[in-house]
Order: structure tokens, then C-alpha cells, then sequence
């Protein structure tokens, strides 16, 4: 009777067991048929919907005549791009096809495109028309051209050029010009305030093309190049790239407050820097663009000798050579003195060593010019300067600098040779001295 019962409820648990699972399983699929018919339904695109495409182009509601876009139509014409054309080089034997020097090289007489720049016209004068544009832009060119705002090219011509500030003036045929720009006072400038610059980054390929920003800081001063003079700029992070160089930076009245000149890629570490760049304030261009549209040059004082920094010499010639005391770590060694000039007259030597001009204190070459600058040639100024030991203090009357003579500064003597690189020697050969101030 036992075993009966057990059989008896063994058959009632597996029929439940098995009811269970069906059930389970009928729920399951259930389930999942909803919910594939659920996700079907959304899926589903609505009736009629791929007939017409469903989407419109409202009118647009931005205001396109804004203070920005005013600023700019108000200039973009003065606003050219100017072409480097350079003599190519050939060679023509087998010296120069396994590249053993400049033998048989000669100047084809064939004008290339060495670079392109920016510029804008901002002065008509009966047939001509004037442009500002940067010092390195036309530097080494054989020929210059033109592209005016409407894509027409004419050729120019240089009135002037200066290196220390990087500027130069072209004049051009004023036939097809209609339009130049006027300059604001660089000195009523905020930091903060908007300003786009205009000009033809990477080329004329890109002519007009406008950057807008805001001015950075409104006075920085910087060294271009080793042994340069320093310059004080506006800071800007409107974009500026190659081929900006020349253009104009302008204010929301469209008034040109400076020229575009460089920009800061990376710091002394190699780190990548952007929105760095930097324009001459327009002060200092009217000033300079004066100059040279009249004299074709510019004129500054010089003391009539070539140097190097004291920071090139070894301590041990500035003790043994210079007879200089250990208190003085920085300055100017004069290495050669031009007759007629004012060291000369003033009775400077070779191997003295210049630390003041004026008030002002001089630690290296870069500091001597920016110092010398502020002075006018016949102008005199006070220069303290060591002589075996001894400090002496000398008033020199300035003369005129002999790189002032000629339309382009741009010459070797203006660059700073092994500058922070190697120390030197008072003796070494005189080729790596500064000249012509």
C-alpha cells in the first residue's frame, strides 16, 4: 500500500514539474513575441513620411550687417597680396648633380615665386599708390608683385625698407586702386577689445580671408632676431599664419591700429603655443612709413663700432684680456672702432667694455640698440664703459649709423653671430662682430 502512494505522488510531482515548465515557457515566448512586435511598431517609419523628405531651410534670423562684418567690407579692398619673386638658380654640370659645391651655377634669369605676404594700400598719390607691408616679405626679391583685392596683378616697386622694424613701403600704378585704408591711434587700444586681422594665410590662394580676436596685451616688447633691437608690439590671438605677415590688424571701425608682423609657434622648450601673435602698433609704422616714402630710409644714431656680448668671452680673458673686475657680468666688448665716428671722437678702444648709455644699462648687444635708438643722430648721450679695470663715463656726440645709407638695413651685420651658442674669444677673427651702430 506504501509503495502505491509513493508512485502516487511521484506521478503528481512530475506532471506539475512539467506543467510548470511548459507554462514557463509559454510565458517566455510570449513574452519575446510582444516584444519583437513592440520593436517593430517603433521601427516602423511613419506613413507618407519618405515623400516629400520632411525637412525645410528656414530664413536665417543672424544679423550679417554686424559690427564685425562692417569693419571688414570697409577694408577688404585696400587689402592685397604681394609675391616674393626670386632669380632661380641653375647648375649645369657634374659638380653640382652630386652636389659638390655651387660650380657652373648661375642666375637663369628666370623669375620664381620665392614667398608670398600681405600688404594694404593706404595712401593714393596721383598715379601711385602706397602699401605697407613687413621688411621680410620683400627681403632678397628681384621682382614684386601685387594681386589687388579683385584678383588683377600689377608689379610694384620698393620706396623703402627698414629691418629693425620690420617694414618696407611699394609703390604701385594707382589705376585699379579704389579703395585705402586709414590708420587709428595705436595708443587708444584696449586689452580685451575685438580687432580682426586680414590678409592671405598660406598664400594668395587664400587672399582676404579674416581672423577675428582680441588684443592680448597692448604693449609687449620683444627681440625679433639675436642682436636685434627691442621692439614693442601688440599681442593678439586673431589667428595670424604664414602669409598674414604685412596685413593689417583693425579695429571694429575699421581703422588699421597695426601691421601683422609674426607669430610665437612654440617656446625655447619646443611646446606648441597658439593665439600668439604679434602686430607693430600703427604709431610706430605712420611714423616709419613716413620716413622712408621721404628719405627712402631711416635714419639712426650710431657709435661707430663692431662688438660682442661680454657673455661671449670665457672669465678667464675677461680677467686676463679685459682687466675686467668680477662685480661686471654683463656688457658690450668693442672690437673695432670706425674712424670719424663718435667712439672714435670719443676715445673708445678696442677691448673696452660698455655697460651704460645714458640711464639705461646695457647687459648684451639686443640692449645697446634699443638703448642707442631712443636718441636722435647729433644727439648726445652720456657712456660709461671699463677700460683695464676702471670705469670712465664719456659724452658722445652720435653720428649717423652707415647702415642708414642705404634703402634696406636688412644686412648681415645685424645679426648676432654664436649668440648664446659658444663663447668667444677677443682674439678670434673680427667676422662675428656687430657692426654699424
Amino acid at each position: 500500500m506504501q509503495e502505491k502512494n509513493n508512485k502516487f505522488w511521484l506521478k503528481v510531482a512530475t506532471v506539475g514539474l512539467i506543467a510548470g515548465l511548459i507554462g514557463g515557457g509559454i510565458v517566455l515566448g510570449a513574452g519575446n513575441l510582444i516584444s519583437g512586435i513592440r520593436d517593430r511598431i517603433a521601427l516602423r517609419a511613419p506613413a507618407g513620411s519618405n515623400k516629400a523628405g520632411g525637412t525645410s531651410v528656414s530664413s536665417n534670423k543672424a544679423n550679417l550687417n554686424n559690427e564685425s562684418t562692417k569693419a571688414y567690407k570697409s577694408v577688404k579692398d585696400s587689402v592685397v597680396s604681394v609675391i616674393n619673386q626670386q632669380k632661380s638658380q641653375t647648375g649645369n654640370n657634374i659638380y653640382s648633380i652630386f652636389g659638390g659645391g655651387n660650380y657652373g651655377n648661375s642666375n637663369s634669369g628666370k623669375l620664381q615665386t620665392a614667398s608670398e605676404g600681405s600688404g594694404v594700400i593706404y595712401k593714393k598719390n596721383g598715379g601711385s599708390a602706397y602699401i605697407v607691408t613687413n621688411n621680410h616679405v620683400v627681403s632678397g626679391s628681384n621682382a614684386l608683385k601685387v594681386i589687388l583685392s579683385n584678383g588683377k596683378e600689377v608689379s610694384a616697386s620698393i620706396v623703402g625698407t627698414d629691418s629693425t622694424t620690420d617694414l618696407a613701403v611699394l609703390k604701385i600704378s594707382s589705376t585699379n586702386v579704389s579703395s585705402v585704408a586709414s590708420f587709428g591711434n595705436s595708443n587708444d587700444i584696449a586689452a580685451g577689445q575685438d580687432v580682426l586681422a586680414i590678409g592671405s594665410p598660406m598664400g594668395s590662394e587664400y587672399a582676404n580671408t579674416v581672423t577675428k580676436g582680441i588684443i592680448s596685451a597692448k604693449k609687449r616688447t620683444i627681440t625679433a632676431k639675436s642682436g636685434a633691437a627691442a621692439t614693442s608690439v601688440i599681442q593678439t590671438d586673431a589667428a595670424i599664419n604664414s602669409g598674414n605677415s604685412g596685413g593689417p590688424l583693425i579695429n571694429m571701425a575699421g581703422q588699421v591700429i597695426g601691421i601683422n608682423s609674426m607669430k610665437l609657434a612654440s617656446d625655447t622648450n619646443g611646446s606648441n603655443v597658439e593665439g600668439m601673435g604679434f602686430s607693430i602698433p600703427s604709431n610706430e609704422v605712420v611714423r616709419v612709413i613716413n620716413q622712408l616714402v621721404k628719405n627712402g630710409k631711416i635714419t639712426r644714431p650710431s657709435l661707430g663700432i663692431g662688438s660682442i656680448d661680454l657673455s661671449s668671452v670665457s672669465k678667464d680673458q675677461q680677467s686676463s684680456i679685459l682687466k675686467l673686475p668680477s662685480s661686471v657680468s654683463k656688457g658690450v666688448v668693442v672690437m673695432t672702432v670706425t674712424d670719424g665716428g663718435a667712439a672714435k671722437n670719443a676715445g673708445l678702444k678696442k677691448y673696452d667694455v660698455i655697460t651704460k648709455i645714458g640711464n639705461k644699462s646695457v647687459s648684451d648687444v639686443s640692449s645697446l640698440r634699443t638703448a642707442l635708438y631712443k636718441y636722435k643722430v647729433g644727439e648726445s648721450a652720456n657712456v660709461t664703459y671699463y677700460r683695464n679695470g676702471k670705469a670712465h663715463t664719456v659724452k658722445m656726440k652720435l653720428t649717423e649709423s652707415s647702415s642708414s645709407n642705404s634703402s634696406s638695413n636688412d644686412s648681415d651685420s645685424d645679426q648676432q653671430s654664436n649668440q648664446g651658442q659658444s663663447q668667444q674669444s677677443p682674439d678670434d677673427d673680427q667676422d662675428d662682430t656687430n657692426d654699424g651702430f
